[in-house]
């Protein structure tokens, strides 16, 4: 069974669509990136996925379940923007996360700010953004979930932080578990990807396995994807 899937997934804002029929489906152990330009459909999916909106029309579910209570508890979600409480030191970040995530493992999350040089006295607002979104990262990832959605997790932050992020998503995640990353920065993130959705304008314009797509077509997901809307675009 997959840990997400979605079946002629539509949403609309008003006279907009902003997904028009979208299928895709994400295994357990493997990280599936969705991929598009901004206003794609990225993010209304991840809020989909997660509850946050109702489709209007197709089929959702996260194991097996249609978003609800009992799928929230199955999902760890980051945020395309910062969202931690600013007056919160890291100590009480962590507390706060045990507390309200029973999955939550505390000490795991404690290693991997110590790779951050981040004491847990210090606190958000005396942070970069930068920071910030790492620390919104290993909260996130130091969940035991069964699906990860990773709303442009890369989107804000240097290219030197981009490794840690990426190094912190692989070693993050358990073996039962699916990853969904939304980006449009690919030449950095295809690395981990074991699959790809091309989004764009709410609908899927390609996909399959990264390394099928790279054999097939002989150029890498990132040189793909830009040819893809490039031709995309001129329509």
């Amino acid at each position: 069974m997959p840990n997400f899937e979605c079946r002629d997934l539509c949403r609309r804002f008003g006279s907009r669509t902003a997904l028009g029929g979208v299928s895709l489906r994400a295994e357990p152990g493997r990280v599936l990136g969705l991929l598009g330009p901004n206003g794609s459909g990225k993010t209304t999916l991840i809020k989909l996925a997660c509850g946050l909106l109702q489709p209007d029309g197709g089929e959702i579910s996260v194991c097996g379940l249609p978003p609800c209570t009992e799928t929230k508890k199955l999902v760890s979600y980051l945020p395309d923007r910062m969202c931690l409480p600013l007056y919160m030191d890291v100590g009480q970040l962590l507390g706060f996360y045990a507390d309200f995530f029973a999955d939550f493992d505390k000490e795991a999350a404690r290693k991997l700010l110590a790779r951050l040089g981040i004491e847990e006295k210090q606190r958000v607002k005396h942070m970069s953004r930068g920071l910030q979104e790492r620390v919104q990262l290993v909260l996130a990832m130091s969940r035991r979930a069964r699906l990860y959605l990773l709303d442009e997790p890369i989107g804000g932050v240097d290219p030197a932080a981009r490794d840690f992020i990426l190094d912190t998503i692989m070693r993050g995640y358990a073996g039962d578990a699916s990853v969904i990353i939304s980006t449009h920065i690919i030449s950095d993130v295809e690395r981990v990807l074991d699959d790809v959705v091309f989004l764009s304008r709410g609908k899927v314009v390609m996909a399959g396995e990264a390394d099928e797509l790279r054999e097939r077509s002989g150029k890498s997901i990132d040189e793909l994807f830009r040819e893809v809307f490039r031709c995309w675009a001129s329509f």
